[in-house]
């Protein structure tokens, strides 16, 4: 029997495994891939009293972090989450992965999101074949080609600027007339001579035989193009949550109050797969450090702080 039971291993997970470890609960972290969608960045720069360091580098610091406080990490799937009573009469809950079950008196969901697709012809088609959703993961192989970043956020600019050290030529689709980019990026774009951002334009489609060769925009315009990164945003990964009948808002998001608990008693949740209109790897471990230390007053009643 754990007391606290956590599912995922992102910048949500590893800090609130850390940290429930510190306070002395027998802790266990399932993650299918522990290190979560932070390990696909290529520069996190927010990180505080780290000036700049690449997504898999923290990545990789968290798990450290963790491990040597203690913490107990299984690369395992979960397929199910389930309420029960044990003998005692108390609530506990049982954690079904592939290939085993387990027990926790607590639990955290921090599954995080997925990729939101643009839904165009040519995508599926396309994909690992120059339609990508990581530049960081894909981008060295369009050296000296020209390819395009689409969406319109910070996330967009930081894709398209990691681009620029292979490519020769990156453009920007945006749907809407203004690039949503922090100002320290939209400095490092204006100054960049590789990049273009292509204002109040959507893809129609991706044409290519065997891999992108080029996209057709709405307008009916055609240009030649090795490789589409896409940037659209994402989608909280919340099945699990919605099945245990833990409440979602209209965008499929664990609500959660400051506490980091959810509208079950003992179920937690933290990240980017909750309800929290700001959304980063620092607002997500705090969300997770905070879950943490509130299982732990729900696990031992005489907690002292």
């Amino acid at each position: 029997m754990y007391d606290f039971i956590i599912i995922g291993g992102g910048c949500s997970g590893l800090p609130a495994a850390m940290y429930g470890t510190r306070l002395g609960m027998k802790t266990l972290t399932l993650a299918e891939l522990p290190g979560g969608l932070i390990t696909t960045t290529h520069l996190v720069e927010n990180w505080p009293g780290i000036k700049s360091i690449s997504g898999p580098d923290l990545a990789i610091s968290l798990m450290e972090h963790a491990t040597a406080s203690g913490a107990e990490i299984k690369s395992e799937r979960v397929t199910n989450i389930e309420k029960v009573e044990n003998s005692d009469g108390q609530t506990i809950f049982k954690v079904k992965t592939g290939s085993n079950e387990y027990e926790g008196k607590t639990i955290m969901i921090a599954t995080g999101t997925k990729h939101r697709k643009l839904g165009v012809p040519g995508e599926k088609e396309l994909e690992n074949k120059g339609v990508s959703y990581c530049a960081l993961c894909d981008g060295a192989f369009f050296s000296e080609k020209t390819v395009c970043v689409v969406g319109g956020g910070d996330s967009a600019a930081k894709e398209a600027l990691f681009l620029s050290k292979h490519a020769n030529k990156v453009y920007i689709v945006v749907r809407k007339d203004i690039l949503r980019a922090e100002p320290a990026n939209a400095e490092r774009i204006e100054k960049n001579d590789k990049i273009e951002i292509l204002y109040k334009t959507e893809i129609e489609e991706i044409l290519g035989a065997e891999k992108v060769e080029k996209v057709k925009f709405k307008d009916g315009k055609e240009m030649p193009m090795d490789a589409v990164f896409m940037a659209i945003g994402h989608i909280a990964q919340t099945d699990l949550a919605k099945e245990l009948g833990v409440e979602l808002n209209e965008k499929g998001e664990i609500k959660i109050n400051r506490r980091s608990e959810t509208n079950i008693p003992g179920v937690f949740a933290a990240g980017d797969c909750c309800d929290t209109g700001f959304k980063q790897a620092i607002t997500g471990a705090a969300e997770g450090v905070t879950a943490s230390y509130y299982a732990y007053h729900r696990v031992d009643l005489n907690a002292y702080f």
